[in-house]
C-alpha cells in the first residue's frame, strides 16, 4: 500500500428532512485505500446536549477534528447552528492547518440543515436532502426519488437510500445507522 492510500476514509452519509422529521444515516464502512478496515463505524454524532446531529464523510481523523471544532462553535454561540456553521466554515477555509482537512460534515438542529466543506461552503439544500462521500450521489438520487414518489417516513427513506447506495458503491456497505432528531 503506498502512502497515498493510507488515509482512513468514512464513506457515505445522508441527511433527509421530511416534515418535522430530520434524520442522518451513515454506512459503517471505513476504507484505507482499497481495503475495508472497519465495517460498523459510527459516522454520526450528537453534539451540543444532543440537540445537533452531525455526520461526516472523508478522512476519519479530519472529521473528528472538525466535530470538536463544531462543538466549540456551538458552545460559543449557544447552540445557534447557523452561526456556528458559518464560523466553522470561515475558520476551516482560512486556518493553515484546518484547510488541509479532507472531510465533509452534514449538520442539523432539527430546523436547519447544512453541508459544511473546507472550501468555506455552508450549503442549505432546496429539497431537504444532503449527501456526501463516495456513495453520496447514489444515496441522494434514491432519497429524492423516494421523497417524491412514496409516503415513507424520513427514517425509512434514509435507510433504503443508503441500502441502494451500498448495492452500487464498493466503498459503501449495508451496516446502516440512522439517527433522528
Amino acid at each position: 500500500m503506498n502512502s497515498e492510500n493510507r488515509v482512513f476514509h468514512g464513506t457515505t452519509i445522508l441527511l433527509v428532512q421530511k416534515g418535522n422529521h430530520v434524520v442522518i444515516a451513515g454506512d459503517g464502512q471505513v476504507s484505507m485505500g482499497d481495503t475495508v478496515i472497519k465495517q460498523n463505524a459510527r459516522k454520526i454524532r450528537r453534539v451540543y446536549n444532543n440537540q445537533v446531529l452531525v455526520g461526516f464523510a472523508g478522512a476519519t481523523a479530519d472529521a473528528f477534528a472538525l466535530f470538536s471544532r463544531l462543538e466549540v462553535k456551538l458552545e460559543q454561540f449557544q447552540g445557534n447552528l447557523n452561526r456556528a456553521a458559518v464560523e466553522l466554515a470561515q475558520e476551516w477555509r482560512t486556518d493553515r492547518a484546518l484547510r488541509h482537512l479532507e472531510a465533509l460534515l452534514l449538520a442539523t438542529d432539527g430546523k436547519s440543515i447544512y453541508l459544511l466543506s473546507g472550501t468555506g461552503d455552508v450549503i442549505e439544500p432546496d429539497d431537504g436532502v444532503l449527501a456526501a462521500g463516495s456513495g453520496g450521489v447514489f444515496a441522494l438520487a434514491a432519497a429524492r426519488a423516494l421523497l417524491r414518489h412514496t409516503k415513507l417516513p424520513a427514517k425509512q427513506i434514509a435507510r433504503e437510500s443508503l441500502k441502494i447506495a451500498s448495492e452500487i458503491c464498493v466503498f459503501t456497505n449495508s451496516e446502516i445507522i440512522v439517527e433522528e432528531l
